[in-house]
């Protein structure tokens, strides 16, 4: 998922929309975006649409209200038997908590489709706590970063790039510490592209595998950023032959155009070279 697209669910106008788009994956949002009155039609209309959808590419995650609230069994339950492949759980805290609002989900899970859980870490006992997070069950498959709920309330200037730096290593190595995947959370001044730009390469470069979009023109700017250029994606395929003719030989360490290379860089250049073909797989009509 190199860019996600939130999509408030009180605006079924924008459905169809979002799905044409060339978002890697959709995130139809029940908590934040749904005004508290409108939460029951939200969830209504977004479970009615959901389980029209046909067979899709695109991944397709809902942002449920928090555990702690009346609201999320009544999300849960009316996402019963939709198509929904990621449930992503806000102001994750406590593992305990995680692996009871798991229980629900299994418990209303459509038997021909294994729902994944993403994880937000947006608050300081959340950040704390990301490690266990993220090895709390085998269906977390993500930890996402929610900035302004975690620094607005801290009075931490959300264009301080020493915080963000901080942020983003702890989330990346607690989701590495797990073997899955860190994203980073939305960017709010959408008519700011550079900005955003410059926030996807810093995540990039911090081993995120993706970035929220709150608006369609951030998507090409997302997916661009996450994706390996030609150059990179050329290395690795290099990395990867030279491995296998290594791993044949009983080598553990040599040279490719004068780079030492050993496990840890070819495991890098492996994820390349998945990530290339799988997008290239999904671009092919």
């Amino acid at each position: 998922m190199r860019s996600k697209l939130f999509v408030p669910a009180s605006r079924p106008e924008l459905f169809d929309k979002a799905l044409n788009s060339t978002a890697d994956a959709l995130s139809f949002d029940l908590e934040d975006a749904v005004a508290p009155g409108q939460k029951s039609q939200a969830r209504a209309v977004l479970a009615k649409f959901l389980r029209g959808l046909p067979a899709t590419r695109k991944s397709i995650a809902v942002r449920v209200n928090a555990f702690d609230t009346a609201e999320f069994n009544a999300d849960i339950e009316a996402l019963a038997g939709a198509v929904v492949d990621i449930i992503n759980l806000p102001m994750a805290e406590d593992a305990d908590a995680v692996l009871q609002a798991i229980a629900r989900i299994e418990m209303l899970e459509a038997s021909s489709r294994r729902v994944g859980v993403l994880l937000n870490v947006e608050t300081p006992k959340g950040l704390r706590n990301a490690a266990e997070l993220a090895s709390s069950h085998p269906r977390v498959m993500g930890l996402q970063i929610g900035y302004a709920d975690l620094l607005e309330p801290c009075g931490i200037i959300r264009s301080d790039r020493d915080a963000l730096a901080h942020i983003r290593l702890a989330v990346r190595f607690a989701a590495a510490e797990a073997g899955i995947a860190a994203y980073d959370g939305a960017f709010a001044a959408v008519k700011d592209a550079d900005g955003y730009r410059a926030e996807c390469l810093a995540a990039r470069n911090h081993g995120f595998a993706g970035k929220s979009c709150i608006h369609p023109s951030q998507i090409a700017i997302a997916n661009e950023t996450f994706m390996p250029d030609a150059a990179e994606i050329a290395w690795a395929r290099k990395v990867v032959a030279a491995a296998a003719g290594a791993d044949a030989r009983g080598i553990g360490a040599y040279l490719v155009d004068g780079h030492m290379i050993d496990k840890p860089f070819v495991e890098r250049a492996r994820a390349v070279v998945s990530l290339a073909d799988t997008i290239s797989t999904e671009a092919t009509p």
